[in-house]
C-alpha cells in the first residue's frame, strides 16, 4: 500500500514557499533579543503555495504584532520581503531582508527615564 501523498507518488513536488536557512537566522536573531527583552512570547511559521509567513505573538491566543511575509512572485516589482503591522498596514517592503527587518529591530526597545 501507497502511503506516500499523491504530488510524492506521481513524481511531482509539492510547491511551497520557504524561509531559508540564513533568512530565519535574521529573523530569529531579532526574535531573540524581543524574547529577552520581554516583548515578544509565540511564533508561528507558514509555508504556503504562493507565500512563507512568519507571525509573532505579544500572547499566543492573540492576533499577530508582526507578519514578515516572503512572496518570490514579487522579487521583480516591490520586493520579495514585506513586514506588515498589528492592524494589516505595510510598514516596510523590499529586496533585502535585513534592510526590511529594521523596522522591528528598534520600535519596540525605548529608554525609559
Amino acid at each position: 500500500m501507497n502511503m506516500l501523498p499523491p504530488h510524492f507518488a506521481s513524481g511531482q513536488s509539492a510547491e511551497q514557499v520557504a524561509f531559508h536557512r540564513t533568512e530565519l537566522s535574521l529573523i530569529l536573531a531579532i526574535y531573540g533579543r524581543m524574547v529577552a527583552a520581554g516583548e515578544w512570547r509565540d511564533y508561528g511559521i507558514s509555508c504556503l503555495r504562493e507565500v512563507a509567513v512568519f507571525s509573532v505573538f505579544k500572547r499566543t491566543a492573540d492576533n499577530p504584532l508582526y507578519r514578515i511575509e516572503k512572496r518570490p512572485s514579487l522579487r521583480l516589482r516591490q520586493g520579495q520581503y514585506a513586514v506588515f503591522g498589528a492592524e494589516g498596514q505595510v510598514l516596510r517592503r523590499g529586496h533585502d531582508l535585513a534592510a526590511v527587518l529594521r523596522v522591528i529591530d528598534g520600535r519596540n526597545l525605548r529608554v525609559v527615564d
